[in-house]
C-alpha cells in the first residue's frame, strides 16, 4: 500500500511539473499598436476571448438607443468590437468635451518631463501675474499642480478662464471644485516652451501615436476634435502608462500620479482623470460627497477621461482593456458622469463576464 501511494505521489508530482512547465511555456500575447499613417487595425473576436457573443446585440441596441456615434472595444490593443451609430463613421470627427482634459494632462507630463516646467511651481511663474483677479499674496498660492487636481480654489459658478472670471473663493489646495481654469495650464506650456501650445501637442503627442484632430477655441476653452480610433489610440497610450510601443511618451512617474488619488478632498480624482473603486467622490457643480464607487458596476481598476454629453476612455489595466464612446448625451444630460455610465457597465459586463 505504502509503495503504491509513493509511486501515485511521483506521478502527480510529474504531472504538476509537466503542467507548470506548459504555463511556462505559453506564450504570453504582446500589447498590439497599430501603425501611424495606417488604417490597418489588427482585430480579435469575442469568441476567442470567450466573451457572450449574445450579450452582443443588446449592448449595441442600448448604444445606439443612447444616441451614441461610436463605439470601440480594444483587448490588448486590438480592436474587438468597432461599431458606428446614426451617419457615423469611422472618419467621421467628434469632439472630446471634459474627455480631452487628460490630453493636457499628458503634455503637462511631457513638458515637466522634459525640464519646461514643474507642476509644484506657482503658474504666476509661467504666465506672469494678474490671471486671476485674486489679490497677489491668494493667486501665488495656485501651482500648476493645484490646476491638474481641481483645487485652484476659485469660483467654479463663475464661467469663463478670463481674469475678472478667475475670483476666489477658498485658498489653494483646500477645496475641490470642477473648473475650466485647468486650460491655463496650455498658457503655461505654451509660454514655457516658446511654442504654441498647438505645436507642442501635435510633436509630442499627437504626431508620436498617430492621432488625427484638432483642437478648436471656443469663447471659454479650447476643444479637441478627431476621430473615434484617435480617442482609442490614446486610451491605448493610457493602458500602456505612457508607452507607445517601446518608447515612453509620458514619464512613467507621473502617469502613475495621474490615475491616483490627487489630494484628499475628492479621492475619485487624479491629474484630470476620473477614477473608479474608490470610497467616495464628488461630481462637478456640488461640494456633496458621495459614498462608494462613481460606477459601481464598472471595474475597480478603471480610470477614465469623461466628457460633456457622454463622451467616455474607460481604462481598465486588470483586464488590458480600452473602451471608447463619442455621441450625444445619453439622456439629455450635460455632465460628464451621468446615470448611463452605470447601466452601460452592466451591459458592458454582460459581454465581456459571460
Amino acid at each position: 500500500m505504502k509503495n503504491w501511494n509513493y509511486t501515485r505521489l511521483i506521478a502527480l508530482s510529474i504531472f504538476i511539473c509537466s503542467c507548470s512547465k506548459s504555463e511556462e511555456n505559453t506564450p504570453i500575447e504582446s500589447m498590439y499598436f497599430p501603425a501611424n499613417n495606417s488604417s490597418i487595425w489588427e482585430t480579435k473576436t469575442t469568441t476567442e476571448l470567450g466573451w457572450n457573443e449574445n450579450e452582443v446585440q443588446p449592448l449595441l441596441d442600448y448604444l445606439e438607443l443612447k444616441n451614441s456615434k461610436s463605439f470601440i472595444v480594444l483587448h490588448n490593443g486590438k480592436i474587438v468590437m468597432e461599431y458606428y451609430f446614426n451617419g457615423h463613421n469611422d472618419n467621421s470627427s467628434w469632439y472630446w468635451a471634459s474627455a480631452g482634459k487628460t490630453l493636457t494632462t499628458a503634455v503637462t507630463g511631457i513638458a515637466e518631463e522634459e525640464g519646461h516646467i514643474n507642476i509644484n511651481d506657482k503658474v504666476s511663474d509661467y504666465i506672469g501675474t494678474g490671471w486671476t483677479s485674486l489679490p497677489l499674496a491668494k493667486e501665488n498660492l495656485i501651482t500648476c499642480k493645484h490646476l491638474l487636481t481641481m483645487t485652484s480654489g476659485l469660483d467654479d459658478s463663475i464661467n469663463g478662464i478670463d481674469s475678472a472670471s478667475l475670483q476666489y473663493i477658498a485658498d489653494a489646495g483646500t477645496r475641490w471644485a470642477y473648473h475650466g481654469v485647468f486650460f491655463k495650464l496650455q498658457d503655461v506650456i505654451s509660454q514655457a516652451t516658446n511654442q504654441t501650445w498647438n505645436n507642442y501637442f501635435n510633436t509630442k503627442l499627437k504626431n508620436p501615436i498617430g492621432m488625427s484632430g484638432l483642437w478648436l477655441q471656443t469663447v471659454t476653452e479650447n476643444v479637441y476634435w478627431s476621430n473615434t480610433r484617435s480617442m482609442a489610440r490614446f486610451g491605448l497610450l493610457a493602458l500602456n502608462n505612457g508607452n507607445w510601443n517601446g518608447t515612453q511618451i509620458i514619464n512613467q512617474n507621473f502617469f502613475t500620479q495621474s490615475i491616483n488619488t490627487s489630494q484628499n478632498i475628492n479621492l475619485s480624482y487624479g491629474y484630470l482623470w476620473w477614477l473608479n473603486g474608490k470610497s467616495s467622490y464628488h461630481l462637478p457643480s456640488t461640494q456633496f460627497e458621495f459614498n462608494g464607487s462613481i460606477i459601481p458596476s464598472g471595474p475597480n481598476d478603471m480610470f477614465m477621461a469623461l466628457g460633456k454629453n457622454d463622451q467616455k476612455i474607460y481604462v481598465i489595466p486588470s483586464r488590458k482593456i480600452v473602451i471608447i464612446r463619442m455621441g450625444n448625451a445619453a439622456d439629455n444630460e450635460t455632465a460628464a458622469l451621468s446615470d448611463f455610465d452605470e447601466v452601460l457597465w452592466q451591459k458592458i459586463n454582460a459581454v465581456i463576464n459571460p
